[in-house]
Parts: C-alpha cells; structure tokens; sequence
C-alpha cells in the first residue's frame, strides 16, 4: 500500500466511527470460548517491544494526591512525565470507557470491535487487527484510488495535452496511445517499439511494461489517427471562413503523386492556425478536373464546402482548371465573398523563384565555377588551411564559405554573395594549387556582384513570405512594389548582360501581376499602418500611368463590396439567433386595446410633426466601420508610445480594437489568407522521411495517416517539426592560421 496513501488516510481514520453501529467487545480475561479473541491480548506480550511496553505504562491513568498537589512544584521535578504514544496503532483506535465501572477499551475506530487493556499495555494485538481490519481496508482503497499526484511539466514545456493530476498508477492502455503518437510526432517506423534497447528503457522506469508489437502499434496509431480526426472535424464546424492551400509532390521511393491539402483559419482567441487535412494519392494523368474532384471530395468529408474562402496553389496549368472548375462550382451553391474575385491565390513564392531561375539563367556558367570552386576548397584540410592563410594576408573579416543546395535559388544566392567576399582570395589560392582549373575571372566576378545586387531584393521578399512560421497577407504588397521598382530601373541598364536579364524577369511579373492583385491589396489596407496610402503609393509604381486610378477605384469597389456582405451575414446570424425589432408605442389607448382593435390606427400630434420633419429634413447616413477606419487616419508611434510600429501585428490590433463592431472579423478572415503553398510544400518535407527506401510499400491510406496525425500531434503537444537540413546551405567554417 502506497505509504502517503496510508498517510492521508490516517488523518480519516482518525474522524471515522460510528456511534450506531455494532460494538464487538472482546474480554481477554474472561472465559471465552473462541481461542482465537483471547490471542488478541493473550500469549503476545512476548512480541511487545520495548518501546511499546513502555508504552503501556503511559497508558494507566495518573492519580495525584492532594498532599502531592499542596507540596507544590518542588516535587514535579521528580515525576515521570507521560510519553507520547508513538505505535502506529493509535491511528486506527481510541480509548473508550465501558459500564459503570468505567473499565478502558481499544475500541477501533473503523469497526468498533473493542480490546481490554492489557497489564504490560503492547500494541501488538491492535496492530494484527489493525491490518486486516477490512471496513480500514476498504476505506484506505478508496482513498488511495482518489489521491492524485502532480506532474509538473518542464519550464520550457508547450505542451497542454494533459492534466497536471494523474493517480499515479501505471496504465499500460495509457503507454501504448503515448507510444503512438511518439511514433506520429517524430515519424518513426511501426517497428521502433520492438527494439530490445527500446523495451529494455521502458521496463528499467516500469517494471510493469509490456511488449508492444508493430501490428499493435500500427493499430495504435490508426486509433490516434481516428480520434484527431473527430476532434479537428468538431473544431472546424465551429469555424466560419477557412482558406486552403494545395500542392502536388510525387514520391522517388513509391513512383507515385500525392496531393496535400493545408487548412488556414482564424480561431476563436484570434491565432492563425493550419492543419494538414489530407495526404491522397491522385493517379494519373491528373488533369485539371481530377484535382478538382479530389479537393472536392476531401472538403465533403471534413463538412467544409461551404466555408472555402481562398484556394492557394502554384502556377501550374493544371491547377488554373481545377480552379475554374472549383469556383464555378461554389458560384452556382452562392458560397464565395466577393463573387469569387478572391477565391484563386497564386504563389508569391512560386512567382519569385519563376523570375530569379530566369536571372540566374544568365550566369549558368558561372554559378558552376564558384560552386566548383567552394567544393574544391571544402575537400581536404590542408586546401582550407591554405585558403584560411590568403584570407589572413589580406585581413578580410569573414572566414565561412558556403556550399549551396542546387534545387534552392535562395541558396545559391546566399553562396554568391560570400564567394564575392573572396574575389580576391580565389586568383591567389590559384597560384598555390596548379590543379584548380576553374577559378571565376575578373569580368564574371563582376557579373556576380550586379546579379547580387539584384537578387538581394528577390531573397528579403523571400525570406518575408516563408521565412516566417506565419505571415499574414499584409505584408506582400510592399515587397512586390519593390521588386517592380527594382526591375523598372534595371531594365535601361548599361550593361546588355543586365538588360537581357532583367527584361525576363518582368515578362514573368507581368505574366502574373500585371493584373490587379484584389487579395494583396485588400490585406495591405486593412493594415492600420497602411490603409489607402499604401494603394496610393505603390500602384503608380506598379502600374502603367493610365491604369492606375482605374485599379485604386477597383479595389476600393471590392473593399466596400465585400464589407457589404459581411454586414449581410452579420445582420443575417443576428437573426438566426432570436433577435428582432419591435416598435414600442407609449399610446394608453394601443396599450388597452384588444386584438380585435389592432387593425386600426392611431395618429396624434407628435406623429404627424416628425413625418412632417422627415420630409424637410435630410437625413444623415450613418457612417459604417470602413469610413470610419478610414477617417481615423494612419497608426503611427509617438515618442510616449511602446508600440513596435515596424513589426506590428496587424492580426493582434484588429483582436485588441474595440471600435469597430463586423470589421474586425472581415480583416480577420483576410490576413488569414496564405499567400503562397509553402505551408503545404514543407509537408513533403516529412513525406520523404516517412517513404524511405525501407517503406515504399505503405499503402497510400497508411501514408495519410502517419503525415495528418503526425501533424496533428505535433501540435497537440506542441512539438515543432524537424527541418530538413539537406535542403539548406551548408556553412564551411575556415580554419585560422
């Protein structure tokens, strides 16, 4: 029995009996047939210790004289003082006196069995009652069962899946769900719980743990999967707008496509959130409207058809079908704000990274020597020791090379700008090593250095959109004027090399911004920072010189239209929910009147005045939350002010605002809008670490449900996903001389 157990209910014991129950009162020194009861007190003083005999002596009651008491004090020094009982027995029982003569008992104080006092005064026959006592028995289970223990987690812990309280007893239904979404959460095999290193941990902490088989903890994960399921599904039929993004990835292990789909939505304590809703595998060919038919049947099965705001996907033709298919679907069933002028979002990110492959096009060459350059350097100790002593000559500050990912122009970009550091390193190290052939010349170093300057534009734009774990849409619109910018005063460039460059770059922005972005431009106003400024200012700069007033009357039209049907759904759910107008007249002779005079009317004095007045009068339209927010003019800090003006959180001052009444949610649903698929590309992420080449063989179902419930358990507990280190550049620290 658990000792703190037996504490806690020692202080129960302590208060428990019953005055109304049975007595059992046992004799030890009458003559009693039962063998047994006369054990209890009989035959046992042998067993008493010491301890306990002295015991016994405290237990007689002390009679002091009346000439002992006149004496006074002087004699109190020579009695013996009552020793504390300190058997475990008096817990449980008490002194009672019984009959006239007052005879003193050890009455239990669970069963109220009672035992005469003994000469010596052992406990060593309340203590054998004491422990197959069963009422005591039964009480301390109970006890036991509701006592609970604290289970503090770490400081730097997120996690809030559980109670703090657990009874403490070892549940091995509870380890094997915990099992699984450990499995989930860090992807790994089904078989990783039939390691011996793995068992032989757990059954060291629990010696109560029990072997789990793959097939258990397939079964197991398949359960987690299930209940995230139903839970997320509970989730989302609370939510209003939900916008998606979608991408395709094909597998090099299975030699088959997946689609996934990434949900985005505000939730009810104003934190953006997203869920990976779906992992399916699509056959081929997969045209336009297969893509189409599968997102629409995953929206059927989480009940969300009627909530789709925007669809974010990547320029692919395949998906411009599927997204006319889709919105023609959603205009016919009236689910679409805006008239579906928002629903397809096409990638920033894709967008970007079109035009720079295009630049980088240009310098082809070039971007293999330097790479073959750093990784020639990279390859033994003694190279980088020879290019660390050139960089020490020269006293240049930077002493870190780095070696980029192919598949990633980010990268490369990031591994131009730090060779460039060492232009005059390389023609150097050179000299000193007759096998390295491929050293950049002056004139390409010089091209690199332009290309940079460019490209330094397209990586912060980057690095805004998906750097973060979550921006909103507001910040976009800033970034693409700058690129224009950019772009624009290349474009006359001296250099022909530039000029070719830059021309193809601005055919792909054309291609894909050339027409009035409403979702970019709608988000930047609903910044307070920003608001119509934002469109006054950077249109002419994106724009050709006649189009712009046209697209700043288009987007303010679809502002004010769209705040319009928020009105609509607000005043429509306000009469969903039981309220109404009533007209409330303080006429005595309406009020006494019965139904059957309801159909006449009443006219006094008063009424026929404020008709009168109504038709003289013009009447002031109320202002709504758009000219208001308008009127308010731009956020700015003051010198008094703590406020972060350049990193603001639009999403957290429209939450903390309480001076609009529909706005808030209107602006709420736009900076919600994902405006690239990074969120669904970094899910592919994962899917190349969970169809290795030892599991190529999962059926597509099981897939999908190691990449959702992973997904979801993460953040049920609040685990951050593991970054893919391969895809990064790689960083080559230079020894120092």
């Amino acid at each position: 029995m658990d000792k703190s157990a037996e504490d806690a209910f020692s202080q129960l014991g302590r208060t428990g009996g019953n005055s109304t129950s049975p007595v059992n009162i046992i004799d030890t020194e009458g003559g009693n047939d039962n063998e047994e009861e006369l054990e209890y007190s009989l035959g046992d003083e042998e067993f008493g210790s010491e301890e306990e005999q002295l015991e016994g002596d405290t237990q007689a009651p002390v009679q002091t004289s009346n000439q002992d008491a006149i004496e006074g004090d002087t004699l109190d020094a020579f009695k013996k003082k009552k020793r504390a009982r300190k058997s475990e027995a008096w817990d449980d029982f008490e002194d009672v006196e019984v009959g006239p003569q007052k005879t003193i008992y050890s009455e239990c104080r669970h069963c109220q069995s009672r035992f005469k006092k003994t000469k010596t005064g052992t406990t060593s026959s309340l203590l054998r009652h004491r422990k197959n006592c069963s009422k005591r028995l039964e009480k301390l289970k109970i006890v036991e069962a509701r006592q609970q223990k604290l289970n503090f987690p770490a400081a730097d812990s997120s996690s809030n899946a559980h109670s703090l309280l657990h009874t403490g007893k070892f549940d091995m239904a509870a380890m094997r769900q915990s099992a699984a979404e450990w499995v989930l959460m860090h992807e790994h095999p089904f078989s990783i719980v039939e390691e011996d290193g793995f068992n032989l941990m757990m059954k060291k902490g629990m010696p109560e743990w029990q072997k789990i088989s793959r097939t258990i903890n397939k079964k197991d994960c398949l359960s987690v999967y299930e209940r995230e399921k139903q839970k997320l599904k509970h989730l989302l039929s609370k939510v209003k707008k939900i916008s998606l993004t979608t991408d395709l990835w094909k597998s090099k292990n299975q030699k088959i496509e997946y689609m996934v789909i990434t949900g985005h939505w505000i939730d009810t304590q104003w934190r953006l959130q997203k869920r990976v809703l779906n992992f399916v595998h699509v056959p081929p060919p997969r045209p336009g409207i297969a893509i189409a038919d599968a997102i629409y049947k995953c929206m059927l099965d989480w009940g969300i058809e009627t909530k789709i705001y925007t669809v974010s996907v990547d320029n692919a033709s395949n998906n411009d079908t599927a997204l006319r298919c889709l919105k023609d679907t959603f205009s016919r069933n009236k689910c679409l704000l805006a008239k579906g002028k928002l629903f397809h979002v096409r990638c920033c990110a894709h967008i970007l990274n079109l035009m720079v492959q295009d630049g980088l096009s240009e310098i082809q060459e070039i971007i293999h020597d330097i790479r073959a350059s750093v990784e020639f350097v990279n390859k033994t100790e003694g190279r980088r020791l020879i290019f660390g002593e050139i960089v020490h000559q020269l006293r240049l500050l930077d002493l870190v090379l780095i070696y980029d990912c192919k598949t990633r122009w980010n990268s490369t970009y990031e591994m131009l700008a730090c060779a460039l550091k060492f232009h005059e390193v390389f023609p150097r190290f050179k000299d000193r090593e007759p096998s390295y052939t491929f050293c950049p010349s002056t004139e390409d170093w010089e091209k690199v250095k332009k290309v940079c300057s460019i490209l330094g534009v397209f990586w912060n734009a980057t690095h805004i959109i998906s750097g973060s774990d979550y921006p909103t849409a507001n910040l976009y619109l800033n970034e693409v004027c700058r690129i224009k910018t950019l772009l624009d005063s290349k474009a006359n460039d001296e250099d022909n090399f530039i000029q070719l460059m830059v021309w193809k770059m601005k055919m792909k922005f054309d291609k894909y911004w050339g027409e009035c972005n409403l979702m970019m431009s709608i988000a930047a106003i609903l910044d307070p920072r920003l608001k119509m400024r934002v469109i006054n200012y950077c249109f002419p700069l994106i724009y050709p010189p006649h189009e712009v007033q046209a697209n700043i009357n288009k987007v303010r039209q679809a502002l004010y239209d769209l705040y319009a049907e928020y009105v609509e759904l607000h005043v429509s759910s306000s009469r969903g929910s039981g309220a109404s107008c009533q007209i409330v007249t303080n006429d005595p002779v309406s009020k006494s009147s019965s139904s059957s005079s309801s159909t006449m009317t009443h006219i006094t004095g008063m009424c026929e005045f404020l008709s009168h007045i109504a038709t003289v009068e013009p009447v002031q339209p109320e202002k709504n939350d758009l000219d208001i927010y308008f009127e308010d003019g731009l956020l700015t800090a003051t010198e008094k002010s703590s406020l972060d003006i350049v990193n603001l959180d639009a999403l957290k001052w429209w939450k903390n605002t309480t001076k609009y009444k529909i706005l808030p949610k209107m602006a709420a649903d736009i900076l919600a809008i994902p405006v690239s698929t990074v969120a669904s590309e970094a899910t592919f992420s994962a899917g190349t670490r969970v169809l290795d080449s030892y599991r190529a063989s999962l059926a597509p179902e099981t897939v999908e449900m190691l990449i959702c419930a992973g997904d979801w358990c993460r953040k049920l507990h609040g685990v951050k996903k593991r970054d893919k280190k391969m895809k990064s550049a790689q960083e080559i620290s230079l020894p120092i001389p």
